[in-house]
């Protein structure tokens, strides 16, 4: 069975950073986009940010364009979410997604 484990949520103050990884498998990692969600409470879960099966190509919601940085490393069968610049707003459990399966959440948490 697949399983996807999200590592590097916490407590941050507003302008700090975290790095989140996610590791995956039992899959064939390198074929997938790979995409961080995030749902804050009583909102809709929505996208944050997607990468291509090689890495070449991302795309990210406007609230985190120019802040945070999708990547991965296929020969580890991880993605990763560099967060900069971290807001309030950006408060929320955040989640893996890879070809259909979910991890079970990490959650970041930006206050002063």
């Amino acid at each position: 069975q697949v399983q996807l484990a999200e590592f590097g949520g916490g407590l941050v103050q507003p302008g700090g950073s975290l790095r989140l990884s996610c590791a995956a498998s039992k899959v064939t990692f390198g074929i997938y986009y790979a995409s961080w969600y995030r749902q804050a409470p009583g909102k809709e879960r929505e996208l944050v940010a997607q990468i291509s099966s090689g890495g070449v190509s991302t795309n990210y919601a406007d609230s985190v364009k120019g802040r945070f940085t999708i990547s991965r490393d296929n020969a580890k069968n991880t993605v990763y979410l560099q967060m900069n610049s971290l807001e309030p707003d950006d408060t929320a459990v955040y989640y893996c997604e890879v070809a259909g399966y979910w991890g079970q959440g990490t959650q970041v948490t930006v206050s002063p």
